[in-house]
């Protein structure tokens, strides 16, 4: 589908969004307020003919899926989701035009007119304000219907408008460091230029709506089959076959008459009809083989047409695939997440066991999990398939046992709503430090991600003589005495945590090594 970025329709709404930051610069007067009107009113006309379109090619697909639901159900299927998420977000920057309005001229505040046009504080208290604001909840809005709806669009140039219609990138001038993309906004606007700002999104979620179900209405028509040539194909099962196994192919002509089959011939020989194109032979040995042969099929003048065919396959010794999902190593007593699969061959139809008594193997949803018992002893893997319905052995693999590493003490606390990790080398918030009811610990290291139980551990401060005033936690909560001791530090005191105990899923207690050290800010 050809996009040209230069349509009058696109051409427009540049022009009217460089105007409205060209006005977000000027001082607020009656003049400029009554510009962002007119182009709150000419976008909100775009928009409406943009819905208008839209709803035609929604009609058209729910006609022709009427018609030709197998053919046309899954293209219609796509569109009601992009219309149900289209009018979700649509709907809900509606809401926040109005809320704004509202915050501004009370509560039978109208969109269509607005009283306190020059307002400043309306925008950012419905945006912005501490816990209740609406900023960051659009700005999430934005980015995942942005990554939806690129999902479905594959023309570059078409991503590209797309992506750049709906960017939450903050542009990177001076005055901007350190705001986020609801501040850049929002953050002392005029209502009146809010409500434009909101109806331009509102017009950029109806275009992006309209450029895929375009796309979609297109692929619609590409279903339609033209023929005008013919062709044989060979069709396998696998290009790649277990020494022992079957070699299965399907040999077809393309766009075949229903009534007409045409008559299969490998390497010179006719092939039964009855076997309706599907070709088989056994292989017993290894190295890369070649199916040949022909199609032929009488045209209704009489004529003969022969469509050779040639399709290459490899017949390989047995073989499996073993590897550990996180290294090259397995943990004693720790659930290790095993990928096995041997190609060809189903995974239902895979077996594999410890066969030399260190530990288990079972399988799982997503592959098998290998959970050995003796540290320095090695862990066989043992794996067979049903090949053909005959068991085959598909080798034995030998992996080390080690003890699960030492994990890492830190302070976990929350931050707008995600959990945070201190680990030190930096300040930490008094007040988060307070409301931090203990330490945990976990092997977190980028492979790895296993949670330790913590026993106790023990704080180090210094008084003003610096002299060391331990205190110790029997649990992996602050006690009472160590909370005490944090309330009388003071900003830019630190102190430290250490002599952890931890155990982990292996039931190992140990003591760890590593000394936490908190800087209080």
């Amino acid at each position: 589908m050809n996009i040209n970025p230069n349509s009058p329709r696109q051409k427009m709404i540049n022009l009217m969004y460089i105007v409205l930051m060209a006005m977000l610069a000027l001082n607020v007067s009656s003049d400029v307020l009554d510009g962002f009107s007119l182009v709150d009113e000419s976008l909100s006309r775009t928009t409406a003919n943009a819905s208008k379109q839209n709803h035609s090619l929604y009609d058209g697909l729910a006609d022709a899926n009427l018609r030709n639901p197998e053919k046309i159900g899954p293209w219609f299927e796509k569109a009601e989701a992009v219309k149900q998420q289209s009018d979700s977000l649509y709907a809900y920057v509606e809401q926040l035009k109005v809320r704004i309005v509202r915050a501004a001229d009370g509560r039978r505040g109208d969109v269509d007119n607005i009283v306190n046009r020059e307002d400043l504080e309306a925008a950012s208290y419905v945006m912005l304000a501490p816990g209740s604001g609406q900023g960051n909840r659009l700005f999430t809005h934005i980015n995942t219907y942005r990554e939806q709806i690129l999902a479905l669009v594959t023309d570059t140039l078409q991503r590209n408008i797309i992506r750049d219609n709906l960017s939450t990138e903050v542009p990177r001038k001076a005055s901007l460091i350190g705001k986020n993309w609801q501040e850049y906004i929002f953050e002392n606007t005029p209502v009146a230029a809010a409500v434009t700002l909101l109806t331009k999104l509102q017009s950029d979620i109806r275009y992006a709506e309209g450029e895929v179900l375009h796309l979609l209405t297109s692929n619609t028509d590409m279903q339609d089959v033209r023929v005008n040539r013919l062709q044989a194909y060979v069709i396998p099962t696998s290009q790649n076959v277990v020494r022992g196994g079957t070699y299965s192919a399907r040999v077809i002509l393309a766009a075949v008459d229903s009534t007409q089959r045409p008559a299969l011939y490998i390497n010179g020989q006719r092939q039964p009809e009855s076997a309706e194109g599907w070709f088989e032979t056994l292989c017993n040995r290894t190295g890369d083989f070649s199916l040949e042969g022909y199609l032929e099929l009488e045209q209704p003048n009489g004529e003969m047409l022969r469509r050779d065919f040639t399709q290459r396959y490899t017949v390989v010794e047995p073989s499996a695939t073993v590897s550990a999902t996180l290294m090259n190593v397995l943990y004693a007593g720790y659930d290790n997440p095993i990928s096995i699969s041997v190609p060809g061959v189903p995974s239902g139809q895979v077996q594999a066991s410890i066969v030399n008594g260190n530990g288990t193997l079972r399988r799982t949803t997503g592959g098998f999990v290998a959970t050995p018992a003796q540290v320095g002893k090695e862990a066989v893997i043992r794996v067979t398939a049903n090949v053909n319905g005959r068991t085959q052995s598909m080798g034995d693999y030998t992996y080390r046992v080690r003890r699960l590493p030492d994990p890492s003490p830190f302070i976990e606390y929350v931050q707008e709503g995600a959990a945070q990790r201190y680990r030190g080398g930096r300040p930490l918030a008094k007040a988060v430090l307070m409301n931090t009811p203990g330490i945990v610990a976990a092997i977190d290291d980028g492979l790895l991600n296993i949670n330790f139980r913590v026993l106790g551990f023990e704080t180090v401060f210094f008084d003003n003589m610096g002299n060391a005033v331990p205190e110790v936690s029997q649990s992996a909560a602050f006690s009472a005495r160590q909370k005490e001791m944090f309330r009388r530090l003071s900003r830019g005191k630190r102190f430290y945590i250490s002599r952890v105990r931890a155990v982990g899923p292996d039931g190992v207690e140990r003591l760890l090594p590593t000394t936490l050290e908190v800087i209080v800010n």
